[in-house]
């Protein structure tokens, strides 16, 4: 009996142990081994916007062709192009104007052409008629002598002559010359200092907000024209650049002057590299000044004198 009880109780002890330990064992750990790479974050670098295909801008009192363009980053000529607008680019009021290639717009908005089906290969047709009878060998015939002579000859003609020449190989091409890198006098333009002050703002590629350079200066002072041109834009139409004063030097080269307090020159005047062209504010004065180039900004210093 004694022995009885004794193995009751040690069966019961591992019935119990058995549970305890299913109960404490959790699922085992699965591990990846795909190698495929985790998502970025949701705060990974996107590309900068462009202009969507299709964009148009209203036109309003005070807009000009000039000062859409530099408002959007575009080349006036493009703009012009594409709205069929010739010299000296004279927009009305309400007019709507395309601001981006209308061949992309017809590239985004045309339907998708559905894939090209590639017909089956063609199979054989069937038919019903008899095989072909095989045609009955030809029966041997003595083979024909021919003289050794003029085959040996013609062998050792053959033999004897020399290769053809190989055709002169082609030169190779000549690799063009690099371009220039842009200067002070490229496309004839002499470039010099629009305000006497010192650089608080430097110009920092794709940065709106640094697309020129800011230069200190006293309230009141004089701000002269950075290189002969004409005056394409004066006015105060454009968000964030306050009195503004555009020039075109070449097809290729604008300036601009902004956040003036007081504009000299009128649109489409003539001036000189020198020639007043605005006042600074008195409350901040500091000239914000770009050189932009087929409608980009371009860092000024590189074209500015060395002082």
């Amino acid at each position: 009996m004694i022995l009885g009880e004794h193995a009751r109780r040690i069966g019961t002890w591992l019935v119990l142990g058995l549970i305890a330990g299913c109960a404490s064992t959790g699922p085992a750990p699965v591990e990846d081994r795909s190698g495929r790479s985790a998502r970025p974050p949701a705060s990974a670098e996107r590309p900068a916007p462009t202009l969507p295909a299709g964009a148009s801008h209203r036109v309003v009192k005070g807009d000009t062709l000039y000062g859409i363009a530099f408002r959007n980053g575009l080349d006036y000529r493009d703009l012009a192009r594409w709205n069929g607008i010739g010299p000296p680019y004279t927009i009305r009021v309400g007019e709507q104007l395309r601001l981006t290639d209308p061949a992309r717009s017809v590239a985004a908005t045309a339907p998708s052409s559905p894939p090209a089906t590639v017909p089956p290969p063609s199979r054989p047709v069937a038919t019903t008629s008899a095989p072909p009878v095989p045609t009955p060998a030809a029966p041997a015939t003595a083979p024909v002598t021919r003289p050794a002579t003029p085959a040996t000859t013609s062998s050792s003609a053959a033999s004897t002559a020399p290769p053809p020449a190989a055709p002169a190989a082609p030169p190779p091409p000549v690799a063009p010359p690099p371009a220039p890198a842009p200067s002070a006098t490229s496309a004839g333009v002499a470039w010099r200092w629009p305000l006497a002050g010192s650089v608080l703002a430097g110009y920092v590629a794709g940065d709106p907000a640094r697309s020129g350079i800011d230069i200190s200066g006293k309230a009141g002072g004089q701000v002269v024209a950075a290189a002969d041109g004409e005056v394409v834009y004066s006015g105060n139409g454009l968000v964030g650049y306050g009195e503004l004063v555009i020039i075109k030097h070449s097809p290729s080269l604008l300036s601009a002057y902004a956040r003036n307090g007081r504009r000299l020159v009128e649109e489409r005047a003539r001036v000189k590299a020198g020639q007043p062209i605005a006042e600074l504010a008195s409350g901040r004065p500091v000239l914000h000044f770009e050189i932009r180039r087929n409608g980009k900004p371009i860092n000024p210093l590189e074209y500015l004198p060395s002082r």
